[in-house]
């Protein structure tokens, strides 16, 4: 009984269910390598990218929650967190991303070279990103670039090289985080405000930071439409596309209806959805080809 309440509780302090932002589009890398550029396809190799997203997303994850211990604490909404409420000493939950992160790095290392050698780098901006509420408003787009490491790091790991069509996939993926992170960051208007945090509601106001999100979100139509264009790709990666693009625009109308008392639909369920289900067309549109 113990043990159970452990575990669940390291998965509550990671939001795995989170990794379904991102996992999507790590897919969406690797087979845009494999299926449109023609590099082999392996299953050892995917089975690497896949871990590689795990172990990053644990790390990332827990040391945000690690790093923001005594602000969660102090925050209503963030106070039932597992480690204000004692379910995870603090040195434990450090110790878990150091191990994740040791284990991200080795990881790489089985992939190729580049992957090995950016490894570090990779984890400076999704751990650094922690940092960043407490001196720029702007940190909803470092959030942003943690997130769009993901396809052009599953491209790398099969290419071992940049190319243009992933990096747009990664602007997609950087600026669609970007502009949710902005409405989430929403319902910490006031406190952050009262703890001198930074955010764009804050600097903003929440007209303002839900002008900007969907200005930031317009952006990621156009660069998801770019792509399609680039990459000439079939109908049911069009299809995708409209999928995604309406999502977007359906969280806003959420947003602008109701306010923050559906702001995890918004947020979660909205944004879980378009992902998933753009990967999906995406990836069968590259197979059918």
């Amino acid at each position: 009984m113990k043990w159970n309440k452990e575990i669940t509780g390291y998965f509550s302090l990671i939001k795995f269910s989170h990794t379904i932002f991102a996992m999507p589009f790590a897919l969406i890398g690797f087979f845009l390598a494999t299926e449109y550029q023609g590099y082999p396809f392996s299953w050892v190799k995917l089975g690497l990218v896949l871990l590689c997203m795990v172990f990053a997303r644990n790390a990332a994850m827990a040391f945000n929650r690690y790093a923001d211990r005594m602000i969660d604490k102090k925050n209503p909404r963030t106070a039932s967190r597992e480690i204000p409420k004692g379910l995870i000493k603090p040195a434990y939950a450090l110790t878990f991303v150091i191990v994740n992160s040791l284990l991200f790095i080795a990881t790489t290392w089985f992939i190729n070279s580049l992957t090995f050698f950016l490894s570090p780098v990779a984890l400076l901006v999704i751990l650094g990103y922690s940092f960043t509420k407490k001196f720029t408003a702007l940190c909803h787009f470092v959030l942003g670039i943690g997130l769009s490491l993901a396809p052009i790091g599953a491209y790398l790991a099969v290419s071992g090289k940049f190319d243009l069509l992933p990096l747009i996939y990664s602007l997609v993926v950087l600026f669609w985080a970007s502009g949710f992170d902005v409405l989430y960051a929403l319902q910490d208007e006031d406190f952050d405000k009262s703890n001198k945090l930074k955010s764009l509601p804050v600097f903003l106001g929440q007209k303002g930071a839900m002008l900007i999100s969907s200005a930031i979100h317009l952006l990621t139509a156009v660069f998801i439409v770019t792509a399609a264009i680039k990459g000439a790709f079939g109908i049911l990666h069009w299809a995708g596309v409209g999928v995604f693009i309406s999502l977007l625009a359906y969280q806003h109308i959420i947003v602008k209806k109701n306010g923050l008392k559906k702001i995890n639909l918004a947020f979660f369920t909205t944004n879980g959805i378009a992902s998933v289900v753009f990967s999906l067309f995406f990836i069968t549109d590259l197979l059918l080809s």
